[in-house]
C-alpha cells in the first residue's frame, strides 16, 4: 500500500487562533508539535493495515507545520520548499489522505477558514463554481486515479469534503463557533479517532472513487479588496476586472491550485 498524506496547520485540535499558525514563536512551536502528533497517529493507523507501507507525507502548511524532531520514523516527508502541483503525487499512490485541514474561506463559524491565503484571497473557483483547497487537491488526486479516502479537521471542514466524497472517512477534531474560536476534542482523543479512523479508510479504499472534475477548466481567483493581481497576471492569464483573474486550460497540474 502508498498513502500520500497532505498536511496543514488549521484543522489541528486545540488550534484555533492565526497567531498560532502564522507567527513564527511558542504558540506556533507548539501547534506544530500537536499537528505532528496526529500524523503520526494517522501514520500508525495505516501501519495497523499494512506494516509495509510506504507513506510520504507533504507538509502543505505555508510556513510549515511539521515538528521534523518528532516526525514518524516509518513515513518520509517532502518538507518545505520551491513546489508546484501535483506536488510529486501520481498514480503510483492508493489514496490521498488530508489531515489538519479547514474550509474554504467563506464558510460561517469555520475556524481559520481561508482558501489558500487567509490574507489575499476572496475565492477560489473551478468551473463556476467556489471551491476550496480540498476541492482542488482531491481533484487535482483524481486526474491519477487516487481516491480521496480521509480528511481530519473542523467540523466544517470534514462537511465540505462530504459534500465531494459522501463516503470519505472523517474525523471532526473539533466544532467550528467562529473565525478564530472553536470547541476542540482534546489532542488524545483527537488522536485516537484517527488513527482508528485511518485504518478503517485503509481497510475500504476501493470503497471510494477518484473525486474527478472533467476538463475543460475555467479557473478564477478573486483577491481581497485592496490586494493586487499584478502577480497573476503571467501568460495565459486574462484580466476579469481589478480584482479577479481567469485561465483556462484542459490540465488541472497547470494551474495553482
Amino acid at each position: 500500500m502508498k498513502i500520500y498524506i497532505l498536511t496543514d496547520l488549521e484543522g489541528v485540535a486545540m488550534v484555533s487562533r492565526f497567531s498560532q499558525t502564522r507567527e513564527e514563536g511558542p504558540q506556533k512551536e507548539t501547534a506544530m508539535g500537536l499537528l505532528t502528533q496526529e500524523l503520526n497517529a494517522a501514520v500508525d493507523g495505516i501501519l495497523d493495515v499494512d506494516s509495509d507501507a510506504e507513506i510520504v507525507v507533504w507538509d502543505g502548511h505555508g510556513t510549515g507545520g511539521i515538528d521534523v524532531l518528532e516526525f514518524h520514523p516509518k513515513a518520509k516527508l517532502i518538507a518545505r520548499g520551491p513546489i508546484r502541483p501535483p506536488y510529486y503525487l501520481d498514480a503510483t499512490y492508493d489514496a490521498l489522505f488530508f489531515l489538519g485541514q479547514h474550509a474554504m474561506a467563506g464558510t460561517p463559524n469555520a475556524p481559520l477558514s481561508h482558501t489558500y491565503s487567509s490574507l489575499s484571497i476572496e475565492y477560489y473557483k473551478l468551473n463556476g463554481k467556489e471551491i476550496g483547497e480540498f476541492g482542488c487537491r482531491a481533484a487535482l488526486a483524481g486526474t491519477f486515479d487516487v481516491p480521496t479516502v480521509f480528511i481530519s479537521g473542523d467540523d466544517k471542514a470534514v462537511a465540505e469534503a462530504k459534500q465531494l466524497i459522501p463516503n470519505i472517512y472523517g474525523v471532526e477534531t473539533k466544532q467550528g463557533l467562529g473565525q478564530e474560536l472553536a470547541l476542540h476534542l482534546s489532542p488524545q482523543r483527537s488522536r485516537e479517532l484517527i488513527r482508528e479512523t485511518a485504518a478503517d479508510a485503509c481497510r475500504n479504499i476501493t470503497d471510494i472513487a477518484p473525486f474527478k472534475i472533467d476538463p475543460p477548466y475555467t479557473f478564477e481567483v478573486r483577491v481581497l479588496e485592496g490586494k493586487s493581481i499584478d502577480g497573476y497576471l503571467k501568460p495565459g492569464a486574462e484580466k476579469v476586472d481589478a480584482r479577479t483573474v481567469r485561465w483556462y486550460t484542459n490540465d488541472l497540474c497547470a494551474l495553482s491550485i
